[in-house]
Formats: structure tokens, C-alpha cells, sequence
């Protein structure tokens, strides 16, 4: 009897392991890698230029979120040189604090070029409202891609 609970006792504890192994997966953070590998899978419909961490900064206006120049500690940002809306960007910040406001940042950043872009490009608008945002951790994923399926295959890897 004692060998069977025991048995029992091992098995609940490798699934309680297996389980929280895979939730941590799934909430790891984005890494910077992952723009180039977006660009590498033709999900966008033109060549992106590579901008410095600066640029994101402004870009995004993330200091008008409460957030130092220091808060973002690295970053990877394509985007395109101005014929489309196409975009991928990943944002690390010093905590998931500063995450979280860099994602409201983003957020806000998105609805904005929803709104000048009406009558400007308004083919992007697809784009732009299908957009990828998501935070895990520190770190701050923006996709705005022509083939959102083939994102989303790459993303989840």
C-alpha cells in the first residue's frame, strides 16, 4: 500500500512539474532575436531598416509614460522606411513595471497610426488594427506585419 501512495506522490509531483515548466514557457520573455527572425520569415512585404534603442524611445514617446531613457535596458526595431506601417520591435525594460507602461505606450502608439492614417495609407489600417502586442515580463513584443499568420507561427515557435 505505502508503495503504491508513493508511486501516486511521484507521479502527481512530475505532473505538477511538467505543468509549471510549460506555464513558464509560455510567459518567457520575448527575445531580441525574435525581430530578426520575423524579418528572416518574409512576414513583412518589404525590407525593414534596423533602428538604434533611442529612436524606439522617442518613437514610441515613452518618457511621456513616466519612463527614463534608462528604464529601456536594450530593444530590436525594424521598421519600415516609410512606403507601410510594417514594424516589429522588441522592448526590454528594467522591470515588468516599466513593461507595463512601455505596452500602454504601445498601445496608444498603434491607435495613432490607426487615426493618421486613415487618409494617408489607408491600406496599412488592416495592419495596424491586426497588429501583434503583447507583454511577458520585462519585455514588450509590437508586430505590425504583412502576413499575421506567419507571425504568429514564428512567435510561437
Amino acid at each position: 500500500m505505502r508503495s503504491k501512495l508513493r508511486l501516486l506522490a511521484a507521479a502527481l509531483c512530475c505532473v505538477t512539474i511538467l505543468t509549471a515548466c510549460q506555464g513558464k514557457n509560455d510567459q518567457s520573455p520575448f527575445s531580441k532575436d525574435l525581430v530578426q527572425k520575423l524579418a528572416d520569415g518574409s512576414v513583412f512585404s518589404e525590407e525593414l531598416e534596423e533602428l538604434p534603442a533611442d529612436t524606439a524611445f522617442a518613437l514610441y514617446r515613452l518618457s511621456d509614460y513616466g519612463l527614463s531613457q534608462d528604464a529601456l535596458t536594450d530593444c530590436a526595431l525594424l521598421r519600415s522606411s516609410g512606403a507601410t506601417c510594417e514594424e516589429a520591435a522588441v522592448l526590454i525594460l528594467d522591470s515588468s513595471q516599466s513593461a507595463e507602461k512601455a505596452e500602454q505606450a504601445l498601445t496608444d502608439y498603434l491607435e495613432n497610426q490607426i487615426s493618421s492614417n486613415q487618409d494617408y495609407r489607408p491600406t496599412e489600417i488592416p495592419k495596424l488594427e491586426n497588429a501583434i502586442l503583447e507583454r511577458r515580463s520585462d519585455t514588450v513584443l509590437l508586430v505590425v506585419a504583412n502576413d499575421r499568420e506567419a507571425a504568429d507561427s514564428i512567435i510561437s515557435g
